[in-house]
């Protein structure tokens, strides 16, 4: 098994296989996986190639095979499976080397991005990516390579399919740009924690970027997992020239990169799109000698959402306690009547006052907790990217919201009761995740810190059992009432203290319960928190919007050298009229200290849409249609809104699934204008047309879509022509439609020669349009030298280039 051999010694992949096609004959727009029917021996001789130049592991000619994309082209996935497995051991037999081969099972992406943020369901996905897989291994893989990946959430549904649907080894690699960033948000620590969550087997980062710009992604791999380290990088920058793709990165330079990043922490290492047998062949030369850095553990606890990761251990986080129906009337009442927006505004106003990580517990008797802790994660995760601390006794509902849930999640919570560990840890081995101990057993919680000390012991060594760490377990030693038991908080802090520095674990308590049936409770909390963080407090759960508490947070830290340079603090504090409102708390509600109204408000139309609130946006623009007219409405409130979420979006401030909701809100506000407009003489100016298309042979609408929906908000009318679209018809729609302006996409090396051929067909057609291009495998550089007018970097380029071109 190539288990025995990760992290121990030095493995190699092998190289790209789009352009070594296209030097045999794969035409525009042909599917590659269709050679391993038509053209084996083709298929065979380009891994054999890759044998005899030192790669262990082979890659099927399967990266784009799934049910998504094969179920009407009139092939059978798994006879291309079955075939592509055979290849490779075919290869590995001819080609008579004395090592063991692994044939690795090639999983790339669907091409389509899941919902919130677009159309595919989850488990459509998982079931996608279970079927080929399930091929895979019965065919005789030897292992699961993931690869390519840019959204969290897709990669955690190919990971589960592998999981639960065989018992291969599995590898991921993500698809970083040079800001670390996956193109759904999410940074290195919240890809290692959730795949290490998810117990991968070895994890890294392929394609996008060339070696020596991987350097400071493997760094920071480096620095988080504990997993082996797989490093595949493109040979430096895609070129066009005579109608074919190369890359500057020759074999001598790659191998001296691909030195260095063994060197780095790599134990895996090989090549992705323009890297040939040379390229294999000069790196095994180079690297066969060197010995590798073996994997060693790293201990932080992190939870992590798609696009944030927080670190629990150096001071203390907020874990907001607001989305709860425990003593709160008005959010019971939102839970009965599905007032969605409601709870959204809740986690919007955490968010906004400090919090780092969102409580959500929507246990209440008379509803279906389990599908509605589903839904309100989803929600809540479309919203804001915040990571969850997932809060419920219910299994079911446990269950179904750590399957959706994008990220490594907190779990609220396990006890030291036989039937609750046997019920919470499978489910966090299976899914990943931070579990909340409770130190309480059959027995009650112990009246002393002894009796809590044992209990989380006992919590630790049950965990081990399961394969779960001590960094995946938050112990919480329960605040008591002291108005019910006087030594309650003096019991507690000891408890605290001991678990955290004595057996070394990381610690929350939820804080408001110290003070139930005294005045002043405010006083009574603050104080009480900052002694606990004293005491080594690694989470409260309290209010945010409580100004007593979070002056305690903020002091405490200030005090304990934990704000560098006070700039938190300061930030804060310095403007004297910087205040934050609170209003009287529900009756009953336990977290004392008052909160913000939720429902929004203070929120203008604007911020709804910033923040993405559908239904709260729909509402606010019926009521400003009362006073304002519909176009002032869509140039003073719906344009600025756009565009501030826009630029957040270019600074990496916003991230993909942010923007995208965003930009739904927005439609739903115009929608409403528009129904207002009907029938009155204000109309909106006609909208200026833009052609969308993924270029033929390509599959993969990601980035399409993205900019389909920011172009519509921004008041163009887009024709969308779909996925896999011949040139000719790009040129007939122009011509038909007096366009001026196309955009075509691209994800793959071996499609890009579809667009530059779509490019040349509105030029010879004499058409007065420009071009702008987009996809993964692009840049400026590439985009020049195929004839395009524009290369959009990401969405946002592309809206105010056709914003430049044709409102002005």
């Amino acid at each position: 098994m190539i288990r025995e051999k990760l992290g121990k010694e030095l493995l190699f992949f092998d190289g790209g296989m789009g352009t070594l096609l296209q030097a045999k004959g794969l035409a525009p727009g042909e599917l590659p996986e269709t050679w391993n029917l038509l053209h084996p021996e083709a298929i065979r001789e380009i891994h054999q190639s890759y044998i005899e130049a030192g790669s262990d592991i082979v890659l099927t000619n399967t990266f784009g095979a799934n049910a998504l994309k094969f179920h009407d082209e009139g092939y059978q996935l798994k006879e291309i499976v079955d075939a592509a497995v055979s290849h490779v051991k075919q290869a590995a037999e001819d080609a008579g080397v004395d090592r063991k081969i692994y044939t690795a099972l090639d999983v790339g992406p669907t091409g389509k991005l899941l919902k919130p943020m677009g159309d595919l369901e989850f488990e459509t996905a998982y079931r996608a990516f279970r079927e080929v897989m399930e091929y895979g291994e019965a065919a005789g893989a030897d292992l699961i390579h993931i690869e390519t990946m840019s959204d969290t959430y897709e990669m955690k549904a190919a990971v589960l399919a592998a999981k639960e649907g065989t018992d291969l080894p599995v590898f991921v690699t993500a698809i970083f740009d040079e800001r670390g960033k996956l193109l759904t948000g999410a940074d290195v620590p919240s890809v290692v924690a959730m795949l290490e969550g998810l117990r991968v087997d070895a994890l890294g980062i392929n394609c996008g970027l060339g070696p020596a710009q991987m350097m400071p992604i493997l760094e920071q791999l480096r620095e988080y997992t504990s997993l082996p380290i797989i490093v595949k990088p493109n040979a430096g920058l895609p070129k066009q020239k005579d109608g074919k793709t190369w890359y500057d990165v020759s074999p001598e330079e790659f191998a001296g990169c691909m030195k260095e990043i063994v060197s780095m922490g790599a134990c895996v290492i090989g090549g992705c799109c323009g890297t040939t047998p040379d390229h294999i062949r000069k790196m095994a030369e180079e690297c066969k000698d060197l010995s590798i850095l073996v994997p060693q553990p790293k201990d932080r606890t992190i939870v992590s959402s798609y696009g944030q990761s927080v670190t629990l251990g150096v001071g203390s986080r907020i874990i907001g306690e607001r989305i709860n129906p425990t003593g709160k009337k008005r959010f019971k009442q939102a839970l009965k009547e599905n007032d969605m927006d409601y709870i959204l505004n809740e986690a919007i106003t955490q968010e906004e006052r400090g919090a780092h990580i969102l409580d959500v517990n929507v246990g209440l008797p008379d509803i279906d907790e389990p599908a509605v802790m589903e839904e309100v994660i989803q929600e809540i995760q479309a919203v804001t990217s915040l990571p969850l601390q997932i809060d419920t006794v219910d299994a079911d509902a446990m269950e179904r919201a750590m399957r959706i849930y994008n990220g490594k999640p907190m779990v609220n919570s396990v006890s030291g009761k036989k039937e609750s560990m046997d019920m919470v840890f499978p489910l966090v081995k299976k899914y990943g995740g931070v579990v909340i101990g409770l130190t309480l057993d059959e027995g009650g919680i112990p009246a002393t810190a002894d009796g809590r000390v044992k209990i989380a012991e006992k919590i630790v060594a049950e965990a081990a059992k399961y394969g779960i760490q001590k960094k995946d377990i938050v112990i919480d030693v329960l605040t008591m009432t002291i108005s019910s038991e006087a030594e309650g908080a003096i019991v507690t802090l000891e408890a605290l203290r001991r678990v955290r520095w004595e057996l070394g674990l990381n610690t929350v308590l939820g804080v408001s319960n110290i003070s139930f049936g005294l005045p002043s409770r405010p006083v009574i909390n603050s104080n009480f928190y900052t002694m606990a963080m004293y005491s080594g407090l690694s989470a409260g759960i309290i209010n945010p919007s409580s100004e007593d508490m979070m002056r305690s947070f903020y002091a405490y830290h200030a005090l304990m050298n934990l704000d560098e340079n006070f700039g938190n603090y300061i930030e804060r504090f310095s403007k004297v009229t910087q205040t934050i409102q609170t209003v009287s708390i529900d009756q009953g509600n336990g977290a004392a200290g008052g909160t913000a109204a939720a429902g929004g408000g203070s929120r203008t139309l604007q911020t709804a849409i910033e923040k993405g609130l559908k239904e709260e946006a729909r509402e606010m623009t019926k009521a400003l249609l009362e006073t304002e007219k519909p176009l002032d409405i869509i140039n003073q409130h719906l344009i600025p809104a756009l565009d501030t979420v826009g630029k957040g979006f270019e600074k990496g401030t916003v991230f993909l699934p942010q923007l995208l909701m965003s930009a739904e809100a927005a439609k739903v506000a115009f929608a409403v204008i528009k129904d207002a407009m009907a029938g009155t003489d204000e109309t909106e100016e006609a909208k200026e047309k833009v052609v969308l298309a993924t270029v033929k042979g390509d599959i993969h609408d990601i980035g399409k879509n993205i900019v389909k929906v920011l172009l519509e908000n921004y008041g163009f009318e887009v024709v969308d022509l779909g996925k896999d679209v011949p040139p000719e018809k790009i040129v007939e729609t122009v011509k038909e439609q007096n366009i001026k302006l196309v955009g075509l996409s691209a994800l793959m090396t071996t499609t890009v020669v579809s667009m530059e051929e779509t490019i040349k067909q509105l030029k010879e057609a004499g058409l007065d349009c420009k071009v702008m291009v987009g996809g993964a495998v692009l840049n400026q550089e590439y985009a020049d030298m195929i004839g395009a007018d524009f290369y959009g970097k990401d969405a946002m380029q592309s809206v105010y280039y056709a914003q430049d071109l044709l409102l002005k």
